[in-house]
């Protein structure tokens, strides 16, 4: 048991649980089993005295028995034919019947292989105790215990220094599989579907180890849907305008802006809690988090740096975005190399060895990604973590009001939670304006500046815990100031409530607080932050929205048109009176977006690639001729 306290089991509670358990409560092992085929017991018997000699090799056998046995098959019924006479009284010596649990043969498995003590003792010695073992949880009472009993009793010490005790496969609705119930998944058809690579994804990050999880064919195909899309989307659009521009990239490269210096730090935070995690075998840290990264690479890294991309200088800024998209693309590589091997492999072919012969051939070569501290910046990690959140809450505000995102609005106005979050607001206001298309970012003087709360206690939870001191309580609660009530149940604090003489803590959920936006405002709220947009648009506004969603047409057409994203085009635009205004306004911009050199105001020639569209109660035939 002391032995036991040594040992890193993953889940931590089995050390204690059903392994210490286990061993606490251990009785005598009885190793012996009434069968034929198997591992036979070294016991030999005497007919006549029941005298008992256990025999420990070969070469002890061959001299009991008087010749050399070293080519003896040493399984039934073979060993059985070997006797010697009776050390104590001359009668005949018989190998007892029974064979050897077959558990002590798995618990053998450290010395077996090597034939230890008899050869490759130095080898033994290098490879004993394993770091690592792995196997599902019932093994604690099968194989764990019985190199754990062996080792204990042969050498005193461990037989594995840490351990992974993983949980039971079930099928997509919770369900033991089994032939009978004709719900068992067929790991080859997985594999034919999804790859290896899904797979394993899906087996690491599914559920902790230790847990029970669902399997199904379809949630391993969900993994390619959300994860490796987004990573091979980001990867694609790299190696597309890598391929036209042909940067000089580096994996130490010199920030520019605020958006590199927080990829880069995000990334030395994911290489060091990566790291930290496969060196305590904790598999979900050492994956998920790469997920979560791939995500804001993709989301909010790339989508923001595109322009830096498109635009035709070749000036530091664009060789910096370059440089700090290709490190987080080399260094995830050699990040997911443990667990997407050939998805990790692929990239980094690509990436490293096309342009540096001298790399290592292959990622699973190639040094693991060591964290540069001086990268990390936490503060800068914070601030855009808040810009992320409340960008979102932005977001669902628009969706509120029914506002899409191509309509520039007026002003986005926030509340947050303390002086250091109001700062960063205030810092990062281009980003919330480009962000979220609004012409101008500020703080909330108070959230009830834009949204006032309501609070009402629910009946069927405070009635079933209070019983008939309910409508005391709900009468105490609705007394209350409702702003302050709302944010202290927003937050998931309790609400202390004071009834005759005695405080009961009336729990978030035991009280619905509604939100009600204030005139002219689309309000979106999460705990202590708030985000409010004014809706009402402006003409001048209006025309704009019309500019954008033109630009979209355009942007499709080309698509369609099969066009390289370095293609130039003239542009023919027949459109109703409203929209012709908003483009003639916004030419500029349409040009630059779409690549445009020339853009004219008529019907489109014979072989243009054309569409007609409405939006907005517009109408519109566009028209393209590649340059």
């Amino acid at each position: 048991m002391s032995l036991n306290d040594t040992i890193n089991w993953v889940p931590e509670h089995v050390k204690e649980g059903r392994f210490g358990n286990w061993l606490a409560n251990n009785i005598d092992w009885a190793l012996s089993r009434e069968r034929y085929w198997g591992t036979p017991l070294p016991v030999w018997e005497c007919e006549a005295c029941k005298h008992r000699e256990a025999v420990g090799s070969v070469k002890e056998l061959s001299e009991k028995a008087g010749r050399d046995l070293s080519e003896l098959d040493l399984h039934r019924p073979y060993v059985d034919q070997v006797h010697w006479d009776c050390s104590e009284c001359g009668g005949k010596m018989r190998r007892v019947p029974d064979l050897i649990d077959v558990w002590f043969d798995s618990g053998s498995m450290p010395v077996a292989q090597w034939h230890y003590p008899f050869e490759n003792k130095e080898k033994f010695e290098s490879q004993f105790p394993a770091d690592y073992i792995c196997e599902a949880v019932d093994q604690t009472r099968g194989w764990f215990y019985s190199l754990h009993a062996i080792s204990t009793l042969l050498f005193g010490e461990v037989s594995f220094k840490n351990v992974i005790c993983l949980g039971l496969i079930q099928d997509a609705e919770g369900q033991k599989m089994s032939k009978s119930k004709g719900n068992i998944v067929v790991p080859w058809d997985v594999l034919s579907a999804h790859g290896a690579d899904a797979f394993r994804w899906y087996l690491y990050t599914a559920t902790p180890p230790g847990n029970e999880r669902r399997f199904s064919s379809d949630l391993v195909g969900e993994i390619i849907r959300s994860f490796t899309l987004t990573l091979w989307n980001v990867y694609s659009f790299f190696v597309t305008y890598a391929n036209l521009d042909k940067p000089t990239v580096t994996t130490l490269p010199i920030a520019t802006s605020d958006l590199d210096r927080w990829l880069l730090s995000e990334l030395n935070v994911l290489v060091r809690d990566v790291t930290e995690a496969y060196e305590k075998y904790d598999v979900p840290n050492a994956t998920r988090p790469i997920e979560a990264f791939v995500e804001k690479m993709s989301t909010w890294y790339l989508r923001r740096s595109r322009r830096r991309f498109w635009k035709s200088e070749s000036d530091s800024d664009k060789q910096a975005a370059y440089s700090t998209l290709y490190t987080a693309l080399v260094t995830v590589a050699k990040l997911l190399a443990p667990s997407m091997p050939f998805l990790a492999d692929e990239l980094y072919q690509n990436l490293v060895r096309s342009v540096d012969e001298a790399a290592p051939e292959s990622v699973h070569l190639a040094e693991w990604p060591a964290v540069l501290p001086e990268m990390i910046d936490e503060s800068l990690n914070q601030d855009m973590a808040l810009v992320m959140r409340l960008v979102s809450l932005g977001h669902s505000a628009r969706q509120k009001a029914n506002r899409k995102v191509r309509q520039p609005l007026a002003e986005a106005a926030f509340s947050v939670g303390n002086a250091s979050e109001r700062a960063a607001v205030e810092t990062y206001a281009d980003l919330f304006m480009d962000e979220l298309n609004v012409k101008q970012v500020r703080l909330l003087d108070s959230s009830t500046e834009a949204l006032l709360h309501t609070v009402k206690p629910l009946p069927k939870q405070l009635g079933q815990k209070y019983g008939n001191k309910f409508p005391a309580i709900q009468k105490a609660i609705l007394a209350m100031n409702a702003e302050e009530a709302a944010h202290k149940l927003l937050e998931e604090n309790s609400l202390k409530v004071q009834v005759n003489g005695e405080s009961y803590d009336v729990l978030p959920e035991e009280v619905e607080v509604k939100a009600l936006a204030k005139e002219g405002f689309a309000v979106a709220e999460e705990g202590a932050y708030v985000a409010a947009l004014v809706t009402e648009l402006t003409p001048e506004l209006a025309q704009e929205g019309l500019a954008r969603e033109f630009v979209r047409r355009v942007q499709d057409l080309r698509k369609s048109a099969d066009l390289d994203v370095a293609d130039r085009i003239e542009l023919f635009v027949e459109a109703s009176a409203g929209l012709r205004v908003a483009v003639e306004a916004h030419r500029e911009y349409i040009t630059v977006e779409t690549l445009t050199s020339n853009l004219v105001f008529g019907s489109p020639p014979q072989g243009a690639a054309t569409v007609e569209d409405g939006f907005e109660g517009e109408k519109v035939t566009v028209g393209l001729v590649k340059q």
